[in-house]
């Protein structure tokens, strides 16, 4: 197990210990940083997404308004 020592503003620090009275703030900075970690992971997989679709976007087939239109009025009565 390590131990981690890391500086937070004042008023933080007071919110959390109020908030998180007799609990193990310990469980719970573990837990909130796992949720960082996750969330971190995330965001890089959205971000990495993002860029392949829009290095795609302009090797995609472009169609326009009209041809749109006559395909969805295709086969209706």
């Amino acid at each position: 197990m390590a131990i981690v020592n890391f500086s937070i503003p004042d008023d933080v620090k007071e919110a959390f210990n109020r908030t998180f009275a007799k609990q193990n703030k310990s469980a719970i900075i573990t837990d909130l940083m796992r949720k960082a970690v996750e969330e971190a992971k995330r965001q890089k997989q959205r971000e990495e997404a993002f860029r392949i679709l829009t290095a795609r976007r302009g090797k995609r087939p472009t169609v326009t308004d009209a041809e749109i239109r006559a395909v969805r009025e295709e086969g209706r009565p």
